[in-house]
């Protein structure tokens, strides 16, 4: 299974894919995409077109998106919520299924603590992905979130096998 996890962002998008087999996981890729030109509009179209490349490129089975934190800046909110509409819109588009993760839940499966810091999310994506090159901060975010997916997609089967397998 290849997971492609997306962190939204206006100015930058993060995104990372790693391939799942069994309990193993291997980095392909990860990234950046940064939104260009003046208008809303225009960087909304510059992130979808990026992202619709990678998405086209790496062909992932499953995607999996950082849900949106409600901050004091309901302006800025609404905009990560525009990015984050692209970033869900994209592998929607491309047939893949989309989950969905509180940013708690992300660092929680990752590092272990709900309440981790980007430098320990860093950390944790290095030691799970031995050798990985990271594009930045928001790549690592992004990687994160398809770890997470992978890991609870990989429960999730556990689970439903054992429930096949008992009924």
């Amino acid at each position: 299974m290849r997971v492609i996890g997306i962190d939204p962002g206006l100015r930058t998008l993060g995104w990372g894919v790693v391939d799942v087999a069994g309990s193993r996981l291997t980095h392909v890729e990860n990234g950046l995409c940064r939104s260009e030109g003046q208008d809303l509009a225009a960087r909304l179209l510059s992130i979808f077109e990026q992202l619709s490349a990678v998405v086209a490129r790496l062909v992932p089975d499953t995607a999996a998106v950082e849900q949106t934190f409600v901050n004091k800046d309901g302006a800025g909110t609404l905009k990560l919520g525009q990015a984050r509409g692209i970033a869900m819109l994209v592998p929607a588009r491309a047939g893949l299924s989309v989950g969905e993760y509180a940013p708690n839940t992300v660092k929680k499966t990752v590092v272990g603590v709900g309440h981790a810091d980007k430098r320990q999310i860093d950390h944790m994506v290095r030691l799970q992905l031995p050798g990985v090159q990271i594009a930045g901060p928001d790549a690592a975010d992004a990687l994160a979130i398809a770890l997470c997916h992978a890991h609870h997609a990989r429960a999730s089967g556990k689970l439903e096998a054992a429930l096949r397998k008992a009924g």
